[in-house]
């Protein structure tokens, strides 16, 4: 029985973490196949990045009805009618013949996304060990980042052999499966990870607290939740920007006498290859549950630490030009792939680029798993889907903000610095919200030490009650 009951653990924590990894292959899908869907449409690439941002700014607003919903309402049902809303949307996608059609489907995807996110989150954090909390939900970040890898992978590649289309039809048949998935997935018990609950009752704990529209005052204005509001914010218009590199690429390997379709191909490769760093996430995770352990502003300041550095290894990342490449042009994907590579090895600028990459990626990821876990420690259980989703707006507010403020420097820049170096210039200006980013974390140590204590005292009192 005991094997049991961890297999479907197990079995429900890697479904979730596969829901994280979707929900961003399907944003991953969109910013490769700009050039190609404006073409098709015949309408203007600013208008995709509308179409994009939307559809960011959607998702994050659904997610906050959603996340009170999973503090009320048993969430396997809430997230099977999520996802059957943005696999439908995502298929009606790809059937689009023009602008409002795009945007009217992204929007529905936007909705169904927002579940994704809530509840995904509120799921994993009541089947997680308070001591591992940074380590798993690394994971859970980092499914996120190889999502949006992954979506940009199979954007260029499909997309050159195929049509705009395609990519939109997988994802969306892909998603039919997850559906059947979550059939036999077990939803946990709220709170059933705290160990003031374990330590008294077992495995057969009982949490009977939902959230209440009284508590949404109280969730808001928490001093570690507003910290974590403003930090995500401004960590995020950096961050959002960030999709624009494939962009970069392109023009840094049309400049050197390639053709569109090279290009495309391996700035996805290069995207890919450049975001390794990130698998750091797990260690970094399990870094921050260590610090987290000797004090309650262990995670924060490591956090802080770790981000402010990333600002000049990205500042230094665009600058590098990408000269002398040595890959096929018109060759096969698996050919270009493999050139790659070996430029990683034998061209010393592409050498340093992919260690500039590497490093300021990993330091990068200490972000998200150890903001997920803090957002997770100062919340009562039946607050973290609302608490969470309040955050993912900001997040998203942010991420929308950086990925349009792109579009609105680059403008002011070109008129003054020719491609790509305005996009060198417009990437490195907007990575400089990494500061007050980084200031956030380190303001909200103090706050986390006493909110975190109220919760446990909070949990600790409704256990000997339990019990």
């Amino acid at each position: 029985m005991r094997h049991t009951t961890k297999f479907k653990m197990y079995y429900t924590v890697f479904v979730f973490i596969a829901l994280a990894a979707f929900e961003h292959i399907i944003i991953g899908l969109f910013p490769p196949l700009f050039q190609y869907i404006a073409s098709d449409l015949n309408i203007d690439v600013a208008d995709l990045g509308f179409v994009s941002g939307v559809n960011i700014l959607v998702t994050a607003i659904s997610a906050l009805v959603w996340g009170y919903l999973s503090g009320k309402y048993k969430r396997k049902m809430l997230i099977i009618i999520g996802t059957i809303l943005w696999v439908l949307s995502v298929y009606l996608t790809s059937l689009s013949q023009n602008f409002v059609q795009l945007l009217i489907y992204q929007i529905i995807t936007g909705i169904g996304l927002g579940c994704m996110a809530a509840i995904g989150f509120s799921v994993l954090t009541d089947y997680i060990p308070y001591r591992k909390r940074g380590l798993i939900l690394s994971l859970w970040g980092m499914a996120q980042g190889l999502g949006g890898i992954a979506g940009s992978i199979i954007a260029s590649l499909t997309a050159t052999s195929t049509s705009w289309r395609w990519p939109f039809e997988l994802t969306a048949l892909i998603g039919v499966f997850l559906i059947i998935l979550y059939l036999f997935v077990t939803e946990p018990n709220r709170g059933g990870a705290e160990p003031e609950f374990k330590r008294l009752k077992g495995d057969k704990q009982s949490y009977d607290y939902v959230i209440k529209a009284e508590h949404l005052k109280l969730i808001l204005l928490k001093a570690s939740n507003v910290y974590l509001y403003i930090q995500a914010f401004f960590m995020n218009i950096a961050t959002g920007s960030l999709i624009w590199i494939p962009t970069l690429y392109i023009y840094k390997i049309i400049q050197q006498g390639y053709s569109m379709e090279t290009a495309v191909i391996a700035s996805g490769y290069l995207y890919a290859i450049f975001q390794i760093g990130g698998m750091a996430s797990v260690y970094l995770g399990h870094l921050g549950d260590k610090a987290q352990r000797k004090s309650y502003k262990g995670r924060a300041y490591l956090s802080g630490v770790f981000i402010l550095l990333t600002l000049p290894l990205y500042c230094l990342f665009f600058l590098i030009p990408m000269t002398d490449l040595d890959i096929p042009n018109q060759g096969s994907a698996w050919l270009i792939l493999i050139s790659l590579l070996k430029q990683i090895v034998m061209n010393p600028l592409v050498a340093l680029l992919f260690v500039l990459a590497f490093f300021a990626s990993a330091f990068q990821s200490a972000n998200t798993p150890n903001w997920l876990a803090l957002i997770t420690d100062v919340n009562l259980p039946e607050h973290r889907g609302t608490a969470f989703s309040v955050a993912n707006l900001f997040n998203s507010l942010g991420r929308t903000l950086g990925n349009v403020g792109v579009g609105i420097i680059l403008g002011v820049v070109s008129v003054h610095v020719t491609e790509p170096y305005n996009h060198i210039v417009t990437l490195s200006l907007l990575q400089i919200f990494i500061i007050p980013s980084a200031i956030c974390y380190f303001k909200m140590a103090n706050k986390n030490v006493t909110d975190i204590k109220q919760v446990k005292s909070t949990l600790q009192q409704r256990a000997q009650q339990e019990g």
